[in-house]
């Protein structure tokens, strides 16, 4: 669906599409949603409400009418709509800015000249933490933002603790996201690897493939490794302001994954470096091994010629216009080039 446009608040707010998503709970208990964003700066002010907004790629002059709204910093607003934002987590006077992104992989393309080009693609998802609220923004490619949602409606009893819940939530379905598309990266590493030593494989296949993988792992590792610091400065933030330690115990597991997350990452990478210098290295050794078989049929090429060429001489030589001296020749020939075949053979240069 067609991004909604956010330029006449008073009639957008009046409408919800998919575009447009918004939540209230209350004491941990879903109480409404689909609610117009006329009503969230009164649901924002309510001490026992807690309310998501989520925008799907809003338009620019809409989202800083609806931030001066809701009293977000225009700075935070202008990241959320900027291109090539680092993820990244920053605090504000009034609330907590976090940019990440979520990823997935495309299907192999069947046109051959498209199977260098990287399969990764990103979302990028700005969150607003605000007192009794979070507000997201996401851009890019469609994110499964319904994932995010069960896993706040399976774990109620988190969100009378407020938007930590929500944030603890969406994130934890991002990382989860990464996990996914680290793993079918490291499918992708071990299959290479099994066409390494296949003797049909295609030089020139594997090199578009360990390309296509290394663009790819460079990609994810802008966008995994960086996620230390946003958990981190989230983790600060809730020690500093000591908001309900029930949630640091599902914290410290998040900070795991996202451990985990850039650890694989890494180690992938390396992976993914040893196969392709073991490419070369096995392309260094085919090479020798045809350039030894060449030396050897040369060599046993060049003694019929050597004999040939001193028949060949216009002087007199034994045998010469004699059936015995052709059969001489012939058998010099052939007892030559079967004694460097032999020796050739023996030491694996044929």
């Amino acid at each position: 669906m067609k991004p909604a446009d956010f330029g006449d608040t008073a009639e957008v707010t009046d409408r919800y599409d998919n575009s447009i998503r918004t939540r209230r709970w209350a004491h941990g208990k879903l109480v409404d949603e689909g609610f117009p964003l006329s009503a969230v700066s009164e649901h924002l002010a309510d001490p026992e409400a807690l309310v998501w907004v989520d925008l799907w790629n809003p338009e620019h002059t809409a989202l800083l009418e609806l931030a001066e709204e809701w009293n977000l910093d225009p700075h935070a607003v202008e990241d959320s709509l900027a291109h090539g934002e680092r993820t990244k987590a920053t605090r504000y006077a009034t609330h907590t800015f976090l940019t990440v992104y979520a990823t997935h992989l495309f299907p192999d393309s069947e046109d051959e000249n498209q199977a260098h080009e990287s399969r990764l693609r990103t979302t990028r998802i700005s969150a607003f933490v605000l007192p009794r609220g979070v507000v997201t923004v996401r851009r890019g490619t469609p994110f499964d933002i319904d994932e995010a949602v069960r896993r706040w409606d399976e774990n109620t009893d988190l969100l009378q603790y407020g938007p930590g819940a929500l944030i603890h939530g969406l994130l934890d379905t991002v990382v989860d996201g990464q996990f996914e598309t680290i793993q079918e990266l490291d499918d992708a590493a071990e299959d290479l690897e099994d066409c390494l030593f296949e003797d049909g494989a295609s030089t020139r296949q594997i090199q578009r493939r360990v390309y296509r993988l290394r663009k790819e792992l460079v990609q994810l590792r802008r966008v995994v490794l960086p996620m230390r610091e946003v958990v981190n400065a989230v983790l600060r933030t809730r020690a500093e302001s000591n908001h309900h330690p029930e949630l640091d115990s599902s914290y410290n597991d998040l900070y795991d994954h996202v451990m985990r997350a850039a650890e694989w990452t890494d180690s992938l990478r390396e992976m993914v470096n040893t196969v392709f210098e073991t490419n070369l290295s096995l392309q260094d050794a085919r090479l020798n091994i045809v350039m030894k078989k060449l030396t050897g049929w040369a060599a046993i090429i060049a003694v019929p010629t050597a004999v040939t060429g001193w028949y060949g001489m216009n002087v007199p030589y034994p045998g010469v216009g004699e059936a015995w001296g052709l059969m001489s020749g012939v058998g010099i020939m052939v007892v030559s080039a079967i004694v460097l075949y032999v020796l050739f053979k023996r030491r694996d240069w044929l």
